[in-house]
């Protein structure tokens, strides 16, 4: 029996219920790799708050270009306080979701990696052999993400054991492989895994739009949003009177030297990589190109998608995408700002665009570690009842209706149909009529001579507090 259909089993044998959608879908598969720096610690507040979202099968130590042993070294433990922590708030969490993992569960899928040296890779480590051990598990064929939020060493470890001591299973593991990189932070992706493991393929996106949550978000972020990450936003929503795990937040705590304020929002570069993988109904795991919460991707080789550079005639380095050679962070080097370049503005959109929602959906997490479920609020759950997937002629009209969509909370819903149009390939002007109603409809151009696409959002809010978001995509394929 697959984990799904175990779980969803398990849910009824206890009377305990289970959400319908749940069991049609199975939750992403994730292992996380990190090399413990301070934003690595911020978002490993947040990563835990949503740990009911994910199939976590591990969350191990690595090491990076910037944190090794003996430098700058957070401890082999630094993980320790976050877990104990997450004990202590996870009586109230399973009120919100009964899908949390148990605090037993994720001490015993914590595991330390190669840590000794930035891209050491030489070392058997309990950590690399964990991955190992379930990439190899075949019990479960379904696609696992893992993350580097540090460097890609001890999952380039693990990938040359199976290499070494496996190869006729080399295949069946790069199948399932998904990866998502902050950064390369060390040079094992290009001296192993793309030459070893190139063939297969294997969907990889490497980001420098996470700057835009990173430690030069102010120099990024467009003003609007800024309210979102101050000192007042983040003291009453996580810092303050949110439980345990959310006081080791480790905010701003004497910043002004950098333009800061006590208690401001300091970093989580690293959170897009999970970020992606929040099943918020944008359909962004399905490809990287389409876009989420967690950035838009464009294919530059092989299987590899990296940020979308809005320079016309750039060419991306053939080598890594790390600070020395990625677009943004280098034009950040460079004095450019959100409010007064307009490329470096749309390079990192595909990420700030969704900044309000994330951050609010992120204070309504950290209630969950205090509050019963009554004072709580939770995201509405949108349902269409048109395909989410249409082909049809240049001059058709499209009717949508997100009818079924509801609030666990009773609260009042409002409505907003808009057309995403990086992710798609036609680039003319559609119009969408009754754009915030429960129905809406829209005319495919019957300019489109060639086959195009045309991606649309339906975007639902709730009135609660705070203000949460959910949606779907729909994808028009438009061809004679």
């Amino acid at each position: 029996m697959n984990k799904l259909l175990k779980s969803c089993f398990i849910a009824a044998a206890l009377f305990i219920g289970y959400d319908e959608a749940f069991c049609q879908t199975p939750k992403p598969r994730v292992i996380v790799t990190s090399d413990g720096e301070i934003d690595d610690e911020c978002s490993m507040v947040r990563f835990l708050l949503y740990a009911n979202e994910w199939d976590i099968e591990g969350i191990v130590t690595s090491s990076s270009q910037y944190h090794w042993h003996g430098h700058k070294w957070a401890g082999d433990d630094w993980l320790d306080p976050y877990l104990e922590a997450y004990t202590e708030v996870y009586p109230n969490l399973i009120k919100h979701s009964k899908e949390y993992p148990s605090p037993e569960y994720l001490n015993s899928i914590a595991f330390l990696g190669n840590v000794e040296d930035e891209g050491e890779m030489d070392s058997i480590t309990p950590g690399s052999q964990h991955i190992v051990k379930v990439l190899l598990d075949e019990s479960d064929d379904q696609p696992i993400w893992i993350q580097a939020w540090g460097g890609t060493n001890t999952i380039a470890r693990a990938l040359k054991t199976i290499e070494e001591d496996h190869p006729e299973k080399m295949e069946y593991v790069a199948n399932k492989l998904r990866f998502y990189f902050i950064w390369e932070q060390d040079d094992t992706y290009q001296s192993y895994i793309r030459p070893h493991w190139g063939k297969y393929n294997i969907l990889t996106i490497i980001s420098d739009q996470f700057e835009a949550i990173a430690y030069r978000w102010k120099t990024i972020q467009p003003e609007e949003m800024h309210p979102y990450f101050a000192g007042s936003w983040m003291k009453e929503n996580i810092l303050k009177s949110h439980g345990p795990l959310c006081s080791l937040y480790k905010a701003h705590k004497d910043g002004a030297k950098e333009g800061f304020e006590d208690g401001d929002f300091r970093s989580e570069g690293d959170s897009p990589a999970f970020i992606h993988s929040i099943p918020t109904g944008l359909r962004s795991m399905q490809s990287p190109e389409w876009g989420g919460w967690g950035g838009r991707y464009v294919l530059v080789r092989e299987n590899t998608r990296l940020d979308h550079v809005p320079v016309k005639g750039y060419k991306y380095p053939e080598g890594r995408w790390y600070a020395n050679s990625a677009w943004g962070r280098k034009t950040t080097r460079e004095g450019a700002t959100s409010s007064n370049n307009a490329q470096y503005k749309e390079y990192f959109k595909p990420i700030w665009r969704w900044s309000d929602a994330l951050q609010n959906d992120f204070a309504a997490h950290a209630d969950w570690c205090v509050k019963p479920f009554v004072e709580a609020n939770h995201p509405p759950v949108v349902k269409l009842t048109n395909a989410l997937d249409i082909t049809a002629k240049p001059g058709s009209k499209i009717q949508l209706s997100a009818r079924g969509t509801y609030d666990p909370d009773d609260d009042n819903l409002s409505y907003n149909w808009w057309v995403y149009e990086e992710a798609g390939s036609f680039k003319g002007k559609i119009e969408i009529k009754n754009a915030n109603s429960v129905n809406a409809s829209f005319m495919v151009p019957e300019e489109i001579k060639k086959e195009a696409t045309i991606h649309i959002i339906c975007e639902v809010k709730d009135n609660g507090s705070p203000q949460l978001s959910r949606y779907q995509r729909v994808i028009v394929k438009a061809k004679y």
